[in-house]
This record gives structure tokens, C-alpha cells and sequence, in this order.
């Protein structure tokens, strides 16, 4: 093996100096994850033993080393017991990375089915609602015209938002991904007041108006009729059922085809 340097009897060689880059980057990473909360302490402290203990060993210290090994000889299962929360919180992390969706199947509600049952259940009850999913670019400058949440996307939280003694009822929802961006909107209002026949209300305005100047879908939900409603590029679609909504929204969403390493390794870049 090729030797870079030597320290006395100590040779350093090129996989060493790997062996060394790999466990700072994944103790750097272990760090920032555990960083501002009570277990980033006890994992410095932890470092801080098997340091010392390195050292010892190095020097040998003998009986520094014996009262060493004690601790870590069970740090293995102390580790797990005192960082569990923290265990599962990075499994979680890399099972939601992007680069192993396609590898992993998951039972967990996507953003198109979360938004069809939360327009089915506010349709049922007639409180409307207005809700925009972004295709590809951002419509920032919308955004800021409401309130900014940032808050992961469920069913619970969008119906409330539309409760009608909500204060963020009014306006629209922005949604990016799995994201809630802002609540309580100003969209831009299309010009048509009609469509076949049958006038349209603010909401449905407002709903067919943003996809007339961005890549968006809205989701309208008829406080009068409780009516479910589709707008996208410029299109109103009326009357559609909570099958018929999600199965637009899932065409409208569907994932890319992945082809080879080298489209997985793009769709990964992608979602970064």
C-alpha cells in the first residue's frame, strides 16, 4: 500500500487518510443532527471518552486504559439506550432522502391524496376553499401577499384553515410539494366571468386566474354548492368527484419515469 508519510513507528497511508475522512464526516453529520438539543452534549461527551481512550492506548497508559475500556466496553449499548429518540429520528431521515424513494414503497398519503380528501370533506360541509399546487416554478411574489406557514402538509390542518371562522379562510392556500407555503392569498383575477353560461365567483376567479399566468393547478371548493372544481392551464373543469380529483391530480403530479443509474442519479440531483 502506498505510504504517504511516517510518524516513528506510525505509518500513514492513503487509506488511512480516507478511513480518517469517512468517520469526521460521519461524526460531523451525527453533530449536526443531535446540534441544540440535550444529546449533542452526551455525544460530545462520548467523543471526548473515545478520544482520550485512543490516546491512552497510543501512550500506553495502562491503567488509564483499563478504567477507559469499562465505559467503552458497554458504549455500544449505552449509545442506543440514551440516543433512541435520535436513532429513530436518523432513520427516518434516510428513509424520506431522495436518492432511496425509488428503492422503498410507502403506505404514507401523498400531497395528492391529502389535498382530494381535505376538498371532499370541505366540500361536504360547503365551506369553500381555494387551494393551489405548484407544478414546477414558484409563484413567490403570490405568496407573499398571505400569511407565511411553511408547515408540512396534512388533511387536518387544510380543513381548518378553511373553517369559515378561520381568520386565514379567505384568499388561497399555496402548496409546494408537501409543503403549505402561505395561507390567506391574493390571486390574480381572470378575465372571464362566465363559462358556459353558469357566472363564476370570486374564488373561481381567482382559482382560473393564477393558472392563466403560472404552471399551477388550483383545487376550488363551491361554498354555495359544494361543488369540486379543477382549473389548470386556463381550463375550468366543474363537478368532479373525490375519485375523479385524485385521479387528475395524480396525472397532473405523476412522477417522471427513472431510466438507468444515470436518470436516478439526475431525479436525485433534481430533488436536492
Amino acid at each position: 500500500m502506498f505510504d504517504i508519510f511516517k510518524i516513528g513507528f506510525l505509518t500513514i497511508t492513503f487509506i488511512d487518510v480516507i478511513d480518517i475522512a469517512l468517520v469526521s464526516f460521519i461524526v460531523y453529520k451525527l453533530y449536526t443532527l443531535l446540534r441544540g438539543t440535550i444529546a449533542a452534549q452526551i455525544f460530545v461527551g462520548l467523543m471526548i471518552i473515545l478520544l482520550i481512550s485512543f490516546l491512552s492506548q497510543a501512550a500506553n497508559l495502562r491503567a488509564v486504559s483499563w478504567l477507559l475500556k469499562l465505559l467503552t466496553d458497554i458504549w455500544v449499548i449505552a449509545f442506543i439506550i440514551l440516543f433512541q429518540p435520535e436513532i429513530r429520528r436518523l432513520l427516518v431521515l434516510l428513509a424520506r432522502n431522495p436518492f432511496l424513494k425509488p428503492f422503498i414503497k410507502s403506505d404514507a398519503p401523498t400531497a395528492t391524496d391529502i389535498v382530494a380528501e381535505a376538498a371532499f370533506e370541505l366540500a361536504q360541509q360547503q365551506h369553500g376553499a381555494l387551494i393551489v399546487l405548484i407544478t414546477s416554478a414558484g409563484i413567490r411574489g403570490y405568496a407573499e401577499t398571505g400569511e407565511p406557514l411553511n408547515a408540512r402538509l396534512n388533511k387536518s390542518l387544510l380543513t381548518s384553515i378553511f373553517y369559515p371562522r378561520s381568520p386565514l379562510h379567505d384568499g388561497a392556500v399555496i402548496i409546494k410539494d408537501n409543503i403549505i407555503e402561505a395561507a390567506r392569498c391574493t390571486l390574480p383575477l381572470s378575465a372571464h366571468t362566465k363559462i358556459d353560461g353558469e357566472s363564476l365567483g370570486m374564488r373561481h376567479r381567482a382559482g382560473l386566474g393564477i393558472t392563466e399566468v403560472a404552471d399551477v393547478l388550483s383545487v376550488i371548493v363551491s361554498e354555495e354548492t359544494g361543488q369540486i372544481s379543477i382549473a389548470e392551464n386556463g381550463q375550468l373543469t366543474t363537478g368532479l368527484s373525490k375519485e375523479a380529483l385524485k385521479k387528475r391530480l395524480s396525472e397532473t403530479f405523476k412522477p417522471p419515469a427513472i431510466k438507468g443509474w444515470k436518470g436516478l442519479f439526475e431525479q436525485y440531483r433534481k430533488n436536492k
